[in-house]
């Protein structure tokens, strides 16, 4: 659990007489309640009572002032141009599709990935032979559908959404499957084609952003290398030319993990040279008068391991200026993984932890308070596996993510990915929402980017020489999101990760002592457990009205004074609506 700022607060007396209070009580209780049929049963078994029962936490919170302010994007989202190859891009004008990234709503959508240095710029309008390979039998029929709604959509006016026909989408995820196998086998053996990213498909994705209220970050090749291994910059520039002349209101960055390049295609990039191709990126937008004031994004180092970490010093030192905040990815583990529990597991989600302090370490070295994005972070490795990555186990994890990189003052977090094949997106090729899109949103509600301190006190087990105790209950406080009207400014949300086998109670002490509580405990739904696909929110299911209505997020109301009832393995958000915090009135 991450720990507050080392300063005493002013309510540090207020905080130790109630814990004084509540732990008299206690005492009190368990002494004058002999014939309760707790005590009665540890007595029965010859065992001294547990204090407490050790299930009680006491939980404060710093209202007073934010330790982090965020980015309002901050859960932010990725889709991989992997997506104009297996054809999902002709889709995304899905009024679904645009309903769904909508609810996620102030977001940046960063365009990028692992095929980021393998696209190319093509100013004309869609032709079959860009679309990529497909089933033969059907292809001819599926393009001419496909150019059929393209026609469609361009009759009207302002945002342009569809719904297509069942067996067109019957198709394309035939069409996306195979296309998927060949993915994959590219990206695990490091052999990889171009992919041709038309003006056509540049407006859909553009649309895309601007119906669901999206900011698109547009990933760029850096692979596009002259001779002398300088930056080409042939393609960019008539990218830029384009998006300018129909006013596009994008943001940019160029590459993707290019400390990998070596092991990718056999040609390395240093440090000094990515500097001057940055420094050349900022040149050539400056060049263009409507991107003169565009923002750029960079380097996208991966994991920071040593050649990550090297090329990210180097980046610092010499081109820190050229972009308007540092991003980096990380991913928590590879396709070995065959258990749910392993994504619960309390030495995996401390990594994020340690991560991102070595990567904050290099930026404040050489560019003290340079705002630092996780871009392109994901649960698992190459596509994820099938019904680990993309069910309610992996959940913890993401949640955990953005706490912990809240609490650490990351300022966004790109998630990898919004839409596609694979299995670590949030939302399925049915176009139904996955458990961590369900997290997402209510994350997106209830969660401000005002980061408080919070402060616990309870039991824990006593330390074994040689054995590192990690918690298991994982607390995260913000101020309520702004955007949320069904909770005046100065409510806090806290939520809680419950990583135990059994049950937690939480009393909430000091500021937040006697004051009504809006419940909204998330849980799997179904009979298979960690392995569920389906999230139910305080015992509902939560699903889809119809293609552009969400269910009713209805909140528990938690009497004043009552403890916080937490299930084994469950996440929880709470919001304290009458608390009037002086740090969220702002």
């Amino acid at each position: 659990m991450p720990k507050p700022s080392p300063c005493v607060f002013p309510w540090s007396l207020l905080w130790l007489a109630s814990l004084a209070s509540l732990v008299v009580q206690s005492v009190l209780s368990s002494s004058y309640s002999s014939s309760s049929s707790t005590y009665q049963r540890s007595a029965a078994g010859g065992k001294r009572p547990g204090f407490m029962e050790r299930t009680l936490v006491l939980l404060d919170v710093n209202t007073r002032s934010p330790i982090r302010v965020l980015n309002d994007n901050f859960l932010s989202l990725q889709l991989d141009p992997s997506i104009i190859k297996d054809g999902w891009l002709d889709f995304l004008s899905s009024k679904r599709l645009v309903t769904l990234a909508r609810g996620l709503a102030p977001a940046f959508l960063r365009f990028g990935g692992k095929r980021t240095d393998f696209l190319q710029f093509n100013n004309q309008k869609n032709l079959a032979k860009f679309r990529g390979p497909g089933p033969d039998y059907y292809l001819k029929n599926y393009e001419d559908d496909i150019v059929r709604s393209d026609i469609a959509l361009d009759k009207q006016n302002g945002c342009k959404v569809a719904s297509h026909p069942d067996i067109m989408l019957e198709l394309q995820r035939e069409k996306a499957a195979s296309t998927q196998l060949v993915l994959l086998k590219e990206q695990l053996s490091n052999i990889y084609s171009n992919i041709t990213i038309t003006a056509r498909s540049l407006d859909k994705l553009y649309n895309f952003v601007d119906c669901a209220g999206l900011h698109l970050i547009f990933g760029l090749n850096a692979l596009h290398r002259n001779p002398d291994n300088s930056w080409n910059t042939s393609s960019t520039l008539s990218l830029l030319k384009y998006g300018a002349g129909k006013k596009y209101n994008i943001s940019w960055e160029l590459g993707n993990e290019p400390n990998a390049y070596r092991s990718m295609v056999g040609r390395a990039v240093n440090s000094t040279q990515f500097s001057q191709d940055y420094a050349k990126l900022r040149t050539l937008l400056q060049s263009v008068r409507y991107y003169q004031r565009a923002h750029l994004y960079g380097p996208n180092a991966g994991r920071p391991r040593k050649n990550a970490v090297l090329l990210l010093d180097g980046f610092m030192k010499n081109a820190a200026s050229a972009v308007d905040a540092v991003t980096w990815q990380h991913y928590f583990m590879d396709g070995r993984v065959n258990k749910a529990e392993d994504f619960l597991k309390t030495r995996l989600l401390d990594t994020l932890t340690e991560q991102i302090t070595k990567v904050i370490k290099v930026v404040n070295k050489h560019s003290p308070g340079k705002k630092v994005w996780l871009g392109g972070l994901g649960p698992a490795w190459a596509g994820g596996i099938n019904n680990l990555s993309d069910t309610f186990a992996a959940s913890f994890l993401w949640v955990n993510t953005l706490g912990t990189a809240a609490v650490q003052g990351i300022d966004v977090v790109l998630r990898h990915s919004f839409f596609d094949y694979g299995y670590t997106h949030l939302v399925d090729q049915n176009f139904n929402p996955l458990p961590d899109y369900w997290f997402s949103l209510v994350f997106k509600r209830l969660v401000g980017p005002r980061v408080l301190a919070v402060r616990v006190a309870g039991l824990q087990r006593k330390p074994q020489p040689g054995r590192v105790i990690r918690d298991k209950l994982r607390i995260y406080a913000h101020c309520t999101s702004y955007y949320n009207h069904n909770y005046v400014r100065g409510a806090i949300t806290i939520y809680i990760i419950n990583l135990h086998r059994s049950r937690k109670k939480i009393k909430l002490a000091g500021t937040l002592r006697d004051k009504t509580v809006h419940q909204y405990l998330l849980q799997p739904y179904g009979t298979d457990g960690l392995r569920a696909r389906h999230v139910q929110l305080n015992g509902e299911r939560l699903i889809m009205v119809d293609n552009e209505t969400f269910p009713v997020l209805k909140p528990k109301t938690l009497r004043a004074g009552r403890t916080i009832a937490m299930p084994p393995m469950t996440i929880g958000f709470y919001v304290i609506k009458n608390i009037n915090a002086s740090a969220c009135r702002r």
